[in-house]
């Protein structure tokens, strides 16, 4: 009988610390069984070809030698990762600088960015040969689908400004972000906001009648945008800066193995998500090399500077994409953690 009531006891405990585990959530900053640091980080958007770099930093290890055992989720835009990361449902997040800046002066949420994927924005909107759009001047009075809240859509009003259109005069039709291509290919619409990254994948969709995509890259108008920028809590960068100093060179590292060879970035990608189409990943790569490393770059990987970042803010402020004074660089990102030549 004594017997029985002890292993009912025990069976009880067990049962209670299964709970206890299954219910514990975000488990970040936990040891994981192989003693490595657990980390949860979020995809820019989806997973795109765009964002083979964190897989190739965890196929090659460089995130186990920096000490963590991370675990990568798509993520659904800027401003959803950042809510998340301000959350604690994700250590790491990538998310467009632009966008990031934009929010963070109308939410004071507690994310900081600390340092660049893309060194240039990759925001642009995107057409097929013969819908009307051949430059920036053609978009009045024409229909763009896009997700409302993206980055294309929050930064429109500033690209608007810089190529001397009103912004007003074009509409955005919300639109889930899987269909735009077809939804271009349609002809429905005349436009799509996408990453100029987009490109083979909203050709790939018109293949039928074969057309070529127009792209109007916001980096062309506005050359000081930043890119993708990584994004983690400011708790994390204030309290734990050698871990996120370790976890942002095990990034990079993935991401200049990205830039030294798409293909091989491609394909670490398809090994982890099997649906990878490998020739449109290799081509999104291949266009993204320009916008990590510019031809005028030469700064480290991952470079930021409080003189570009303040240039981003003035540019917003003039552009009344958000208020006077709203923030200032060290509301936006943390200097001290940025990559350092």
């Amino acid at each position: 009988m004594r017997l029985r009531r002890s292993v009912i006891a025990l069976m009880a405990v067990l049962g209670l610390a299964l709970v206890s585990a299954c219910n514990s959530g975000d488990d970040s900053g936990k040891a994981a069984d192989n003693g490595l640091q657990k980390v949860s980080y979020l995809t820019s958007f989806n997973t795109f070809g765009r964002e083979a770099y964190a897989y190739v930093a965890l196929e090659k290890g460089y995130f186990k030698d920096a000490g963590f055992d991370v675990k990568i989720t798509p993520g659904s835009g800027t401003v959803d990762v950042m809510k998340l990361v301000a959350g604690g449902q994700a250590d790491y997040g990538i998310g467009d600088f632009t966008a990031t800046v934009i929010t963070l002066a109308k939410q004071k949420l507690p994310v900081t960015t600390v340092g660049m994927v893309h060194q240039r924005s990759m925001a642009a909107i995107m057409s097929l040969e013969g819908l009307g759009i051949n430059s920036p001047k053609d978009l009045p009075g024409k229909t763009i689908g896009d997700q409302p809240g993206s980055t294309n859509t929050v930064m429109f009003p500033v690209y608007a400004k810089a190529v001397g259109i009103d912004p007003k005069s074009v509409t955005f039709l919300p639109s889930p972000p899987p269909g735009l291509p077809a939804l271009l290919a349609s002809g429905k619409v005349q436009g799509i906001g996408q990453f100029v990254v987009g490109q083979p994948l909203i050709e790939n969709a018109d293949k039928e009648k074969h057309r070529k995509a127009v792209v109007l890259p916001y980096g062309k108008a506005l050359p000081d945008l930043y890119g993708n920028a990584i994004i983690t809590r400011t708790d994390m960068a204030k309290d734990h800066p050698d871990q996120v100093k370790k976890f942002t060179g095990a990034l990079l590292k993935g991401l200049q193995d990205t830039y030294d060879d798409p293909a091989a970035a491609a394909a670490t990608l398809k090994k982890y998500v099997p649906n990878t189409d490998l020739a449109v990943a290799t081509k999104e790569l291949e266009i993204m090399k320009e916008y990590i490393k510019p031809d005028d770059f030469k700064g480290p990987l991952g470079d930021v500077t409080q003189e570009r970042v303040q240039k981003v803010i003035s540019l917003l402020e003039e552009s009344d994409a958000i208020g006077k004074g709203a923030v200032k660089p060290e509301d936006v990102v943390t200097l001290s953690l940025a990559p350092k030549s």
